[in-house]
């Protein structure tokens, strides 16, 4: 397999500094390492991002995410390994990253959740770092960029 073009920000590499800056600022936001890896990899995989996932996986392994944990996460409700607010935060992640498939993307009952969870800049974090990867999504799903491969 090989991508359609070159990586987007290689090829405008103004782009990558604050690319850069922006994942140094959520990873600030006070929400734990293990969380944000649980929210990219589950984005990625509603969103079908191969290389996404691939390297989710691969960074959460390295973090230290049991094989149960990983294997589980498309099906973390009914999944024993996930702790509430890690749920709560799986929860906003699907919601924010399924927009078009209710009228009410993000519903009270969803946000309520992670609010209990999570103070208001850890949910800036989450919230930013759903952002995040639902944009790396778009752009490794449209160049067709082979998971396995560096492009980032």
């Amino acid at each position: 397999m090989k991508a359609r073009m070159t990586n987007p920000a290689t090829v405008l590499p103004e782009t990558m500094p604050a690319i850069q800056d922006l994942i140094k600022a959520v990873k600030k936001g006070g929400v734990p390492e293990s969380i944000l890896e649980l929210v990219h990899l589950r984005a990625s995989q509603i969103n079908g991002c191969g290389f996404c996932v691939d390297l989710g996986a691969r960074e959460a392994k390295k973090g230290g995410m049991s094989d149960e944990r990983l294997h589980s996460v498309a099906a973390w409700r009914e999944a024993p390994y996930f702790s509430d607010a890690e749920r709560a935060a799986l929860a906003l992640a699907e919601a924010a990253t399924r927009l078009a498939d209710r009228s009410d993307p993000v519903p009270d009952d969803v946000w309520d959740e992670a609010a209990d969870h999570f103070d208001e800049q850890q949910l800036a974090s989450i919230i930013l770092w759903i952002a995040t990867t639902n944009f790396f999504n778009r752009i490794n799903v449209t160049v067709k960029q082979p998971a396995g491969v560096t492009g980032w």
